[in-house]
C-alpha cells in the first residue's frame, strides 16, 4: 500500500476518533491515535495534514453532505461512512493537488476496509454527486501546491 493510502486511511481513523470523542484536544487525540501506529513521518505528517483540514472545514464539508443526503440526517449515516465522506469531500473541495476521481477512488477503497460491503457503493453515490458540483476538472489536479484552497462552487 502506497504512503498517501496509508495517510488517508489513518485520517479517516482520526476523524472517526474525533467524531465519537469531540471533547478531547485534538493533539491529544492525535498522541494517542499515534502510539499504537507504526508509519513514517512523512506519511504521519500527510495524515495529520488530512484530518486537521478535514476537521477545519467541518461545517462547509457535512453541509455538501447534508444537501446531497436527501431525507438522511448525517448522525444516521455509519461513523466510519460519514468519515470517509469527510475526508474525501475535504480533498475535493480544498485540495487542489489531487484530482476529485482519485479522492473518490480512495474513498471507496477505503470504506469497503473499514464498512461494509455496500459502504462503497454509498460512499461513490454520494461522492459523485458532489463531483458534478465542483468547478474543477474531475481527473486531473488543478495545479496548486499542496494545502492551498479551492473555493467551494456557490450553491
Amino acid at each position: 500500500m502506497g504512503s498517501r493510502r496509508q495517510a488517508r486511511e489513518a485520517a479517516v481513523q482520526i476523524l472517526y476518533f474525533r467524531d465519537i470523542n469531540p471533547h478531547e484536544e485534538l493533539d491529544d487525540s492525535l498522541s494517542r491515535f499515534w502510539e499504537g501506529q507504526s508509519c513514517d513521518a512523512e506519511t504521519q505528517k500527510f495524515a495529520e495534514v488530512l484530518a486537521r483540514g478535514a476537521l477545519e472545514n467541518r461545517p462547509a464539508i457535512d453541509e455538501q453532505i447534508k444537501k446531497v443526503t436527501e431525507n438522511w440526517e448525517l448522525d444516521r449515516i455509519a461513523a466510519v461512512d460519514r468519515n470517509v465522506l469527510r475526508l474525501a469531500i475535504y480533498e475535493m473541495m480544498f485540495r487542489n493537488d489531487v484530482p476529485p476521481v482519485v479522492s473518490i477512488n480512495e474513498a471507496i477503497e477505503i470504506a469497503k476496509k473499514f464498512s461494509t460491503k455496500e459502504s462503497g457503493k454509498f460512499v461513490n453515490g454520494i461522492l459523485d454527486r458532489i463531483r458534478k458540483e465542483l468547478p474543477r476538472p474531475a481527473r486531473t489536479s488543478g495545479g496548486a501546491t499542496p494545502g492551498e484552497s479551492v473555493p467551494p462552487k456557490p450553491s
